[in-house]
């Protein structure tokens, strides 16, 4: 069923749903984007409604069905987890375009129901995977593109995060950099071997997750919540290249024309300075315009959703005898 537009003219009315950090985010970006007429955020709790109100300041409701009564033609998701299926449902039931943050759901079944009930209604479903616009990713992409990917290595790690209680890194951070896998190589991951312990927190908080693509390219992701402060990085190992970008900083690095001798050129790539949110509610809105296809799609969403999930669910290596010395000689 091929996707519905929305009438062009005029502007296009768009609600949040949630008024946490990431929803109010939301709703700022969208107050200022050409062609959006920002309906209100909503949020069951007062102190939210209050916060939004004063740092946005847009119309707040306590319930969903009051700012659809107030006039929406698309929304964008940013509650908890656990009530994207539902939210996300109720939306789609009503002819309502959706962009959900990641993860799309709680569980693989109820993110193919998000997916399965938007394709029926045919209405536009993107998952808010943001990393996939920051213009150093974008970089890092073109950089890649054509090339004959061999190794990816991505690093996300920071401090815990107070507002997290619910999931661990895997399904927090290191979901980013499993859709970014897929989107790089445009391949589907095959196999999963995860490394993960709890050292503080009270789920996961130390992943080292190691992946092969069908295409056959190795991947490594390291991510935890005990670093003092914040590292993002991504590196790409090609036949012909090596490309290494800082995702804080924006600079990306290209290391180019090997030889025999050991040496190599050296250059620093262009990278754009647009904010990512902005670069992704923007793709969004234009593909419920247009009636495209979004720049993440639902299946997208679920299938980074999944390896995740696979990650969490395989059950690590048993220690050898080697492991059982270390722990004794450590404590």
């Amino acid at each position: 069923m091929s996707l519905k537009q929305v009438a062009p003219g005029g502007a296009l009315r768009v609600g949040v749903v949630g008024a946490g950090v990431m929803g109010s985010n939301h709703a700022r970006v969208l107050a200022g984007l050409p062609g959006i007429s920002l309906t209100g955020i909503v949020d069951p709790l007062p102190a939210h409604r209050a916060r939004a109100e004063e740092h946005v300041g847009c119309r707040t409701f306590e319930a969903l069905d009051q700012m659809i009564a107030a006039g929406v033609d698309a929304v964008t998701v940013a509650a908890p987890t656990h009530l994207h299926h539902d939210i996300s449902l109720d939306l789609i039931g009503r002819g309502i375009h959706v962009m959900v943050e990641k993860p799309i759901a709680s569980t693989v079944e109820e993110g193919r129901a998000i997916v399965d009930a938007a394709r029926k209604a045919g209405v536009t479903l993107m998952v808010g995977h943001v990393e996939r616009f920051n213009p150093a990713v974008a970089a890092v992409k073109q950089a890649i593109k054509g090339e004959d990917i061999l190794s990816i290595a991505i690093t996300r790690v920071g401090p815990f995060p107070p507002r997290m209680s619910n999931v661990g890194v895997v399904i927090d951070l290191a979901v980013h950099d499993i859709d970014l896998i897929r989107w790089f190589t445009e391949s589907d991951i095959v196999d999963v071997q995860p490394q993960l312990a709890s050292a503080v927190a009270e789920r996961e908080d130390i992943a080292l997750l190691q992946f092969r693509t069908a295409s056959g390219v190795l991947a490594h992701i390291n991510t935890n919540w005990l670093t003092p402060f914040k590292a993002r990085s991504v590196t790409v190992a090609t036949r012909g290249k090596y490309v290494m970008g800082d995702l804080l900083t924006r600079q990306v690095t290209e290391c180019f024309g090997f030889k025999p001798d050991g040496s190599y050129s050296m250059r620093h790539l262009p990278v754009g300075h647009d904010e990512p949110l902005r670069a992704e509610l923007l793709a969004f809105t234009d593909a419920v315009r247009k009636g495209k296809t979004p720049a993440v799609t639902g299946e997208e969403g679920v299938a980074s959703l999944e390896i995740a999930i696979r990650c969490l669910d395989t059950p690590a290596r048993p220690a050898n005898k080697a492991d059982k010395g270390l722990r004794q000689v450590t404590g």
